[in-house]
């Protein structure tokens, strides 16, 4: 069964809601003059669990269901939500979303519907269900054991597991009903190690969209525990990082946050409709060097960031946005593409049924060059070369940033010399972006654990880069020798 013959067997046929209601509620919005309507329906299942030395110190299980509703009117929003998907409450919905028109449409408007059978990018089936609760806590202890036998030195171990599964359906003023069925998998491992009165963190991850049966494929969470370990190992021997001004190497994968947070949020569609952005008159113009392209895709398989289609209805798409330097696209969803007089893009998002939907981006990563990994590091004659952040923060409109690493290398004369802590980067994403001089062949994406939140909503994203060398870059450390 396709995903939207399943959602609507699966959530609205038990309310008795078929596709001449879905029907009749587009028609009700249109009564009023509306630029665009939509009706959204969510459900989502989770359970999580977490270890704390060995015993499983929390577990949860959530059910969330319900409908949002939503008229578009010039930069005005009108929003309705109910938590129960009951054709009634549906009804008085859509009858208070439509009222941030104040005219009616010059005649009634009947509305003929059209299913869009997307691709599925993921498999339909509930992670929940991929394996049983015994073999779930099972797994945990496991790579609790895995974790504690790899070094003496391992003071504590921290285990968590999350599965979620979501079914969404929107139907929009255009017509068109969409649908997504989607899992999603987050397996978390954090370690503090201890030698004599220091003390240590490791942490690793992997996730996607995919069933519990990934954590097991070639033992793959035993290497989520080992690299935790590896890592707060590392920290261990680490000595203090060097400041000032100096070339950064940045690792492929998860390092894309810098791109993510200091450029990707900058080119949402709202915030340069509203000139709140450092790029909202940059489209054609240089905004990074010639070895930079950028994209945002949501049609990537498995990964935590893809959809089908946006919560709009709107197919997810591979958009450049940056192309050897110039600044080619937005990301958008309907409000900012109708205001901007452009395009969707397939980045309408919203964290639950009970918020609006705003523009935000999916999985965003830099297309790999032409250079060996070992190059970029083999060029510095003295810098960083920094595999890991722990976090960062970004204003968008100046686009200034300071991100911290959780795993970062000096380098002397091309080679490394010493794992180092307490490195902070500090810049510009367009000054950065600019600085950027060599770029691997080592396109990789995080594993599966990125989170992104704005304006009060969090929703998965996805992250990817091959190793890029920035030639010039502010480093905060406590070393200024």
């Amino acid at each position: 069964m396709d995903n939207l013959a399943y959602v609507k067997d699966y959530l609205l046929k038990k309310a008795g809601i078929d596709d001449a209601f879905l029907a009749q509620c587009m028609a009700l919005l249109q009564e009023r003059k509306l630029d665009f309507g939509d009706l959204f329906f969510e459900h989502s299942v989770s359970e999580s669990f977490y270890l704390e030395e060995g015993i499983i110190k929390e577990g949860a299980y959530r059910i969330s269901s319900g409908a949002g509703v939503r008229g578009l009117v010039g930069e005005k929003t009108g929003f309705a939500y109910t938590d129960v998907i009951d054709k009634n409450a549906i009804l008085d919905a859509c009858k208070a979303a439509r009222t941030i028109s104040a005219g009616h449409s010059m005649s009634a408007q009947g509305i003929n519907l059209t299913n869009n059978r997307l691709a599925p990018l993921y498999v339909q089936d509930n992670p929940l269900e991929s394996l049983t609760r015994e073999q779930k806590i099972a797994l945990m202890n496991k790579a609790n054991e895995v974790a504690r036998s790899a070094d003496s030195r391992v003071d504590q171990v921290d285990v968590s597991l999350g599965q979620v599964h979501r079914l969404m359906l929107v139907v929009n003023t255009d017509g068109v009903i969409s649908a997504d069925v989607k899992p999603i998998v987050q397996f978390n491992v954090s370690v503090v190690m201890k030698n004599g009165d220091r003390h240590e963190s490791g942490h690793s991850s992997m996730g996607g969209s995919y069933l519990l049966d990934e954590l097991l494929k070639d033992n793959a969470y035993e290497k989520v525990a080992l690299d935790a370990v590896r890592m707060a190992s590392v920290n261990l021997e680490s000595i203090l990082a060097p400041a000032g001004s100096m070339p950064v190497v940045l690792g492929a994968g998860w390092p894309a946050v810098l791109i993510h947070e200091a450029v990707g949020h900058g080119l949402e569609g709202d915030g340069n409709y509203h000139k709140t952005s450092a790029f909202w008159d940059k489209i054609g113009q240089k905004v990074a060097s010639d070895e930079c392209t950028i994209v945002d895709d949501g049609t990537l398989p498995n990964r935590r960031g893809s959809q089908s289609c946006d919560d709009e209805g709107t197919p997810s798409a591979h958009n450049v946005l940056i192309e050897n330097g110039i600044l080619k696209s937005f990301m958008h969803d309907r409000r900012s593409a109708m205001l901007m007089g452009a395009k969707p893009t397939g980045n309408g998002r919203r964290q639950s049924y009970n918020c609006i939907t705003i523009p935000r981006m999916t999985n965003t990563y830099m297309m790999p060059g032409k250079y060996d990994k070992n190059e970029l590091i083999e060029s510095l004659d003295r810098g960083i070369y920094a595999v890991n952040f722990s976090g960062g923060q970004v204003d968008t409109t100046s686009g200034r940033f300071v991100f911290s690493a959780s795993e970062a290398y000096l380098v002397e004369k091309g080679k490394i010399v010493a794992p180092i802590k307490g490195a902070t980067l500090i810049g510009t994403g367009d000054e950065t972006m600019k600085k950027i001089c060599m770029v691997g062949n080592d396109l990789e994406f995080d594993h599966g654990i990125g989170w992104c939140g704005k304006q009060g909503q969090s929703v998965r994203v996805g992250i990817g880069q091959p190793t890029v060398k920035i030639s010039e870059i502010t480093v905060g450390g406590s070393n200024a020798n």
